[in-house]
């Protein structure tokens, strides 16, 4: 017997509520709704749109009308789930559980619909979390006949539930296990390697069918296991409004880059911004296409083409950092770029204080991850601190998800060692923290000698 389903209605990631204060919401997931969902002994499901850039929407419908239990947090006034909690209380009188943080103010009163409070710290984690977890679990286990919660059932005497097809149902559990046992396929597979991926690909049948959240977890773990060329693949193979998603074609786009195709992966990310407008994502992977070309010309010795793929990087780096400053990413890169023109690009040391205070805004709010410490490191490298890189690489390595991410950071410093070589600076000490990261460990100091190396900087 399948597991009764509970969908999960929600925003992602870390924003500010109404009352200024930053939520961590998949902290707030991760530690408070999924743990109560499981131990209520149903199938947690939270919906897919942002991953797939919005437009994953008859899933969403099928289970905010066909999921047995769903929870809504209220948190922040969020559009979408408003949007989505008004379908489910307008389909279903009852199994709707409410939450939201504690002093949140909201548009209307929630009171009445008898939300469950859950407490955060300042940086926006759950505290508190098994009494909500508690609280939470109460409200799932109410028995096979819960009372109505849906205002609209409440107030509106003639309104009926709508009575859904038996086999409608049935296929949509069936079908949401299904997708369940292959995200945990995947994750195995992304751990054995590129062949494995492809025989849960293989098993999937006609992608252009195939449910768009699957497709997506497909193509990322393609990512994950640097099949690049197998990602470009794949999206010859989805249909055409998951193809044309933005996070698709920025993927596209940076695989086509992995491949060294590098022209096509610039006229796909342009094409986006054109299409769909600019944002500090997409002008963050194209720049890294531009930088790409630029680092082929220095190995092709063509010295005038170089210098005009390093500004279109710069420039591209420097968009995406200006349209986002809380997007650290593009300014480091920036700035690392601005270092290494020759002259030195004036704009590179204006915006470092800005990607310095970015990253620690970012850091304090929420778990710093790998591209945290990386950019870290990279400042480090970029003012010369042995001490605060070598902390910031040990860190950083305790994080790393996938070995491109290492070899991303590894490449960058690198470019910084070369470019201070060819100046006459003796910079070993860099080359000891680039193979640290090539082969995922700490910096040996007994083999590089980084200790002499201190007396040099």
């Amino acid at each position: 017997m399948s597991k009764p389903l509970c969908f999960v209605i929600m925003p992602f990631g870390t924003k500010v509520d109404t009352a200024g204060m930053s939520i961590q919401f998949d902290r707030i997931y991760r530690e408070i709704v999924e743990p109560a969902i499981t131990a209520a002994g149903m199938l947690p499901l939270r919906p897919d749109e942002e991953m797939a850039g919005g437009v994953i929407q008859k899933p969403s419908f099928e289970r905010l009308m066909l999921c047995d239990y769903a929870i809504a947090d209220l948190t922040g006034a969020d559009a979408s789930v408003y949007y989505e909690l008004g379908i489910r209380h307008a389909i279903r009188p009852a199994t709707t559980v409410l939450m939201q943080v504690e002093n949140c103010r909201l548009p209307f009163d929630v009171a009445p619909l008898r939300p469950v409070f859950y407490k955060v710290e300042p940086a926006g984690g759950p505290v508190d979390v098994l009494r909500t977890i508690g609280a939470l679990l109460r409200r799932l286990r109410v028995g096979s006949q819960p009372e109505w919660d849906s205002p609209l059932f409440q107030l509106v005497q003639w309104m009926q539930p709508a009575s859904l097809p038996r086999e409608q149902v049935d296929l949509f559990h069936d079908l949401a296990q299904h997708a369940a046992d292959v995200r945990a396929r995947l994750s195995g597979a992304r751990q054995a390697g590129v062949e494995a991926v492809r025989e849960v690909e293989r098993e999937l049948g006609d992608i252009a069918e195939a449910d768009a959240a699957i497709v997506i977890d497909l193509f990322l773990s393609y990512r994950a296991v640097s099949g690049y060329s197998e990602m470009i693949e794949l999206v010859s193979k989805m249909s055409r409004l998951l193809a044309e998603t933005i996070l698709v074609q920025e993927q596209l786009g940076l695989a086509l880059n992995r491949v060294r195709k590098r022209d096509e992966a610039a006229n796909v990310l342009l094409a986006l911004i054109r299409r769909r407008g600019p944002s500090s994502e997409t002008y963050g992977i194209l720049g890294r296409v531009y930088k790409d070309q630029w680092t082929d010309a220095l190995k092709s010795d063509d010295t005038f083409l170089a210098r005009g793929h390093l500004d279109k990087a710069i420039d591209a780096y420097m968009r995406g950092f200006e349209i986002d400053p809380r997007d650290a990413y593009p300014g480091i890169n920036a700035a690392t770029l601005c270092a290494l023109r020759d002259p030195p690009d004036p704009r590179g040391k204006q915006i470092l204080p800005v990607v310095r205070f970015a990253l620690r805004r970012r850091m304090s709010v929420g778990r710093p991850d790998y591209w945290d410490h990386a950019t870290l490191l990279e400042l480090a490298v970029l003012d010369s601190d042995l001490s605060a890189a070598n902390t910031a690489l040990d860190s950083a390595l305790a994080v790393v998800r996938e070995p491109w991410q290492a070899e991303t950071t590894a490449n960058n410093i690198r470019m910084i060692r070369n470019a201070r070589e060819r100046s006459g600076q003796d910079q070993q000490w860099i080359l000891a923290l680039e193979s640290a990261l090539t082969r995922g460990g700490s910096p040996d100091e007994s083999r590089f000698g980084l200790a002499p190396f201190a007396a040099l900087l």
